[in-house]
């Protein structure tokens, strides 16, 4: 069976070449293959407005000269180009950050020992049927529009019948693994469909022959009365399984429903990171627990029944039938301190004081100043642990990635917030679209924010 890529939403179709002999070779299993093992999206939601937006990068890899992506949005979409590296961006933008404390490289051992018993008693933490009548009829395919996006060439197509799409496929050249079904589902929704052509020659090539990388993001504006990420229409393009990456902004924090829920995981690991912080979970997450306390025998029963065992440290392991639970990987509503950051108006980072700033070793070698320099030293940490008993948060990237954090400016906005979730879908889990909804419990709302590496943080 041929196998073609999708942006998670997205069907893929292999653009045929003119000479249909040759189209043949390209689509066989064995010759032609391109499949989606990944994908990003960054996808946003303003309920009032009723417009919801999602860029997506899949990841490819395949053997085809050329090929498209058919993505199915609800309503005629606005298509905006994104920087090459907007995912890149997104993944400096939520490093998780950890807990460090000012430590001297010049106290003697004891006072180190000291130092560190402090420290081990703080709060530490260590850092995805064809539709129609028989009888020949007009087409009801209908091109809305074309244009281009960045280097990309677009169609915006709808139709009536599924069949018609499957039959304007063929007739533009492009070689659809799919069948009419695969189609009819979005046609029966009065869906509209996207077409999209990826050159990859113009891609890497591997030493196979074979091509391996990611498009260039794309942007969809478009209206939908739900916050919906087409997802069923992905199956055709994932041999066994895909993982993806959401990077969800709105008003509120988001999950997914039922058993895609990140809370089979987030619930487990608020519980055992509560038992090794003694000053309390940072970022709400304690609150929340109380919040869901009530709820938190069903969930842990549902998720013992699906084979997810939380083991602190560790990513999760597949359950039963090998399905593997969505994780939360960041999460925060923004503040205005977060979006100043984007243009150098505030700090990346916090960083710990050095409390041997100005002092050598040959300074505590001198037996003359030894005791006043030790002096001085261990008064900078007491007045630092006085100040920020809990330690300083801090994370590293390289000074050229944070500056180009700019470039998610106008994207990342103040007051919304960002919730960051994994999911590894198998092939039999895609079966309906995403609904992405608001986190909460039945009448309690997740706020719990997550920025800060955990003592039992997965890696």
């Amino acid at each position: 069976m041929n196998r073609i890529l999708a942006a998670f939403a997205l069907a893929t179709l292999v653009a045929c070449p003119l000479q249909s002999q040759a189209a043949c070779c390209y689509f066989s299993a064995k010759n032609a293959d391109i499949l989606q093992p990944a994908q990003k999206v960054f996808l946003t939601y303003d309920p009032q407005e009723k417009v919801e937006t999602f860029t997506v990068q899949p990841k490819f890899e395949g053997n085809a000269l050329d090929f498209g992506m058919v993505i199915p949005t609800p309503t005629q979409p606005k298509l905006h180009e994104m920087p090459r590296d907007f995912f890149k961006h997104l993944a400096v933008y939520t490093i998780l950050k950890k807990r460090e404390f000012p430590q001297s490289k010049l106290l003697p051992v004891l006072a180190d020992m000291r130092r560190m018993a402090f420290a081990a008693n703080s709060p530490q933490t260590e850092a995805r049927d064809g539709a129609g009548s028989s009888a020949p009829k007009k087409s009801t395919v209908k091109v809305l529009e074309a244009g281009l996006v960045g280097s990309l060439d677009y169609k915006i197509i709808e139709a009536g019948r599924a069949d018609d799409l499957f039959q304007w496929l063929k007739d533009h050249k492009y070689s659809y693994s799919g069948d009419e079904a695969s189609l009819n589902f979005y046609v029966q929704k009065k869906w509209l469909f996207t077409v999209m052509k990826i050159d990859t020659m113009q891609m890497k090539r591997n030493k196979d022959g074979t091509f391996a990388g990611e498009v260039t993001p794309t942007r969809f504006q478009f209206a939908s009365e739900k916050f919906v990420y087409p997802l069923k229409i992905t199956q055709i393009s994932v041999k066994d399984k895909t993982e993806a990456l959401f990077y969800v902004q709105a008003p509120y924090k988001c999950d997914l429903e039922g058993d895609f829920s990140y809370q089979m995981t987030w619930i487990p690991m608020l519980q055992a990171g509560s038992g090794c912080m003694p000053s309390g979970l940072p970022g709400g997450g304690g609150e929340w627990l109380k919040d869901f306390q009530p709820q938190q025998q069903v969930l842990m029963q549902r998720a013992q029944g699906l084979g997810f065992n939380f083991v602190a440290g560790q990513r999760p392991l597949p359950g039963k039938g090998g399905r593997i639970p969505t994780t939360m990987e960041w999460a925060r509503k923004l503040a205005k301190a977060d979006v100043q950051m984007l243009r150098g108006e505030a700090a990346y980072s916090e960083k710990a004081p050095d409390p041997d700033e100005g002092f050598t070793q040959a300074d505590v070698k001198d037996p003359m100043r030894r005791e006043a320099v030790f002096k001085v030293i261990q008064a900078r940490l007491n007045k630092a642990r006085q100040e920020r008993p809990l330690g300083y948060l801090v994370r590293e990237a390289p000074k050229e990635d944070i500056a180009a954090l700019a470039q998610l400016a106008g994207h990342i906005q103040e007051a919304k917030f960002v919730t960051k979730f994994r999911k590894i879908f198998l092939k039999d889990e895609m079966n309906e679209d995403l609904v992405i909804i608001p986190a909460r419990y039945n009448d309690a709302e997740d706020k719990s924010e997550y920025e800060e590496i955990l003592p039992v943080s997965p890696p």
